[in-house]
């Protein structure tokens, strides 16, 4: 009956050590930077003014920059190729897209920049290529939130982590000939969660992985967005892409120049006739 009761005073004081302590983790960072890999030596990067020639259809190639965050990695090969093949088949969707070619990261070398695109451009045949990158951090206060806990000799409370997990997944779409960025995508999650100290490690993996799984999901959404978007945007500029056609190729979509530069001959000839 004394150690029941001697349990929750101990407990409590625990508590308040914590509380007066406030001490917080150093957070945990972990990255893989498309600017660190494309412009490895500059600080603030100037993209190249040149207009890119976009042959259709299209062969694109998806691939994982390297990670910056030393020997510490958040995902798996398998983790990397899983994301891959999704984001693949938005691609081919797309009649303007011919093939998809993933590429494995072993092809990418830290700090390989275009020389490193170009090479794998020669390696795969591929003319656009869509880098993905992510960047998530965790960060974790302790003795600023508590868990209660009721028991059979009442309810005591044990100090908790509050942990903040922040996760940004992003395709960066690139055409490598001309160094231009076409569009990119990004996916973004925010996670907070309670864990005791026991758990704290446990919780911050399930955290992580949550967090890339959500980032990953609007990753996805706002491709298909953008996606919808340059489609409309080479269309309405057409001085800041060139559109040629390989041959065989008919084209279809909003990507159809040829289709609408027909369509304006045409109206031209019957205002003529008109007149």
């Amino acid at each position: 009956m004394k150690s029941s009761k001697i349990l929750p005073i101990i407990l409590w004081c625990l508590l308040i050590g914590n509380l007066l302590i406030g001490c917080s983790t150093s957070p945990k960072h972990y990255s893989s930077s498309v600017v660190q890999y494309l412009y490895p030596n500059q600080k603030q990067f100037v993209e190249t003014p040149t207009i890119p020639l976009l042959s259709l259809p299209l062969r694109i190639g998806i691939a994982f920059v390297p990670e910056t965050t030393g020997r510490h990695r958040l995902l798996t090969e398998r983790d990397k190729m899983a994301l891959m093949k999704t984001v693949s088949g938005y691609f081919k969707a797309y009649d303007f897209v011919k093939s998809i070619d993933i590429i494995p990261s072993a092809y990418l070398t830290t700090n390989g920049s275009f020389a490193n695109l170009s090479q794998i451009r020669t390696m795969y045949g591929i003319d656009v290529i869509a880098l993905i990158s992510y960047d998530q951090s965790r960060f974790t206060d302790r003795g600023l939130a508590s868990i209660t806990y009721w028991t059979l000799i009442g309810a005591y409370t044990i100090p908790g982590e509050k942990n903040d997990t922040h996760t940004m997944v992003d395709a960066s779409v690139y055409d490598i000939k001309s160094r231009k960025m076409l569009f990119r995508a990004p996916g973004i999650s925010h996670i907070k969660s309670l864990a005791t100290p026991v758990n704290l490690s446990e919780q911050l993996r399930i955290d992580s992985s949550k967090g890339f799984k959500q980032a990953s999901q609007e990753l996805i959404v706002s491709l298909k967005e953008q996606l919808e978007f340059f489609k409309e945007k080479v269309k309405e500029a057409p001085d800041d892409y060139k559109i040629i056609h390989k041959p065989g190729y008919t084209g279809g979509g909003s990507l159809d120049i040829a289709f609408l530069i027909l369509i304006m001959a045409l109206s031209g000839l019957w205002l003529f006739r008109k007149k």
